[in-house]
């Protein structure tokens, strides 16, 4: 996919032509209102008439340049309504982009979203929330286009903002205190390296990772003395990734396959002493959560390990929200998923001899990671539009990296590195 694909296929043309006011712009004023004014924060009402109303209790600050859209766009499309608002700058944070205000205001109704709407309106969210298109659905044959439709944007797009190591998932920092200022690479690295001394990986070592990234994991393993393949489905990342293989001298190492990991159940059985996946659970589909799983058990030697990194969610919530069209799965990930701990271990449990023998929990480390994102991103923005990528793009992106962190920030969603062994026989 050219960067010119994917800015032209980019749904804005709907973005042009606010919806129509009506009974459901005026029940999400009603709820929006009710929702604001008990939180710990200040939402400014710009008015047509020049008027300004100020909502909320005091805190992170936003702009709501226009009233009627936002309200329009919430009643008619929800939560992707809300994000498509702020993409055509409907509203806006009351700062300058990239000063953090945007995720800290994110981060307070992320820390109150199980109860932004009455739980009498709850009930009926099945009947009026968006459903997952069946072309999201994580099927073989929609699969690779799902995982291009973000990863095949550009590599220069991703290296305008990632540290050196061109590492996309949480980092492990020294201490959160310094989260902002410590060396990102090593941070990446030692995430990396507490992956690999979990899965046991060491000289000789057959190892399988499951979505390449850019290679650095790979490339780390490598240096350990491991025989390593890694499988993607984005032609973009196996380019760049191999590249980056080579540059380090371990292409004799390393091997970079275009993949479905649903194909390794084809292949015989116990191939790989360890299997390491960094946050690509995420894009298989709850309805595929067993069978990746099961992939995972077979290709398993006896006495190797598993270890996954996968960014989770509370178990209500996701049992609440699986099937729902959002504005990530629309606009950054389509088909995305994220899973509970919970519903982890009952399907390791119930297809799988595998078992979880560790878990780490930092998703406080995320918050920080999509940060320092944002804040590379928006500094590289005539970089970004050299690239092709309009003004449009640039503030879903900028509210996509910040919508992330507030969820974090708030303990909405939660980052986990899991090692898997086998049940004891």
């Amino acid at each position: 996919m050219t960067v010119t694909d994917a800015r032209t296929t980019a749904p804005w043309a709907s973005l042009r032509q606010p919806p129509t006011g009506g009974l459901s712009s005026r029940i999400a004023e009603r709820l929006f209102r009710s929702a604001i004014g008990r939180l710990h924060v200040t939402v400014r009402l710009a008015h047509p008439d020049g008027t300004t109303e100020e909502l909320g209790l005091g805190g992170p600050a936003v702009v709501v340049h226009r009233p009627a859209e936002l309200f329009a766009r919430i009643g008619r499309d929800k939560l992707i309504g809300f994000g498509e608002a702020y993409m055509t700058g409907a509203w806006s944070e009351d700062g300058v982009p990239g000063d953090g205000s945007l995720g800290d205001f994110l981060t307070v109704l992320a820390a109150d979203v199980a109860h932004l709407v009455p739980p009498s309106l709850q009930r009926l969210r099945a009947l009026v929330s968006p459903r997952l298109p069946r072309s999201h659905r994580g099927t073989r044959e929609n699969t690779q286009s799902n995982v291009a439709h973000h990863y095949d944007l550009s590599n220069d797009l991703f290296a305008a903002f990632l540290d050196p190591t061109m590492s996309y998932s949480a980092a492990l920092f020294e201490d959160l205190e310094t989260a902002l200022t410590e060396d990102f690479a090593a941070a990446q690295h030692r995430k990396i390296d507490r992956l690999l001394d979990q899965a046991g990986v060491g000289p000789g070592t057959r190892l399988l990772e499951i979505g390449t990234g850019w290679g650095e994991l790979a490339i780390r393993a490598a240096a350990r003395g491991a025989d390593v393949r890694s499988i993607t489905l984005s032609v973009e990342q196996q380019q760049l990734a191999r590249e980056r293989i080579a540059a380090a001298g371990h292409a004799d190492r390393v091997r970079v396959d275009l993949c479905d990991y649903r194909a390794l159940l084809d292949e015989p059985a116990g191939g790989y002493d360890a299997v390491v996946s960094v946050e690509m659970i995420e894009a298989v589909g709850w309805e595929f959560w067993p069978t990746y799983f099961r992939t995972l058990d077979h290709v398993l030697a006896p006495g190797g390990r598993v270890a996954l990194q996968a960014i989770t969610m509370p178990h209500d919530r996701m049992l609440a929200t699986r099937s729902t069209h959002t504005f990530i799965t629309k606009y950054i990930f389509p088909g995305g998923a994220l899973p509970s701990v919970e519903a982890i271990h009952d399907v390791v449990r119930r297809h799988t001899s595998l078992r979880v023998s560790d878990e780490l929990a930092f998703g406080a480390h995320y918050a920080p990671t999509l940060q320092r994102w944002d804040r590379a991103f928006l500094a590289a923005r005539e970089r970004v539009a050299a690239l092709g990528f309009d003004e449009t793009f640039v503030r879903m992106w900028h509210f996509y990296l910040e919508y992330c962190r507030g969820g974090f920030a708030a303990g909405y969603i939660d980052d986990h590195q899991l090692t898997f062994t086998r049940e004891a026989r």
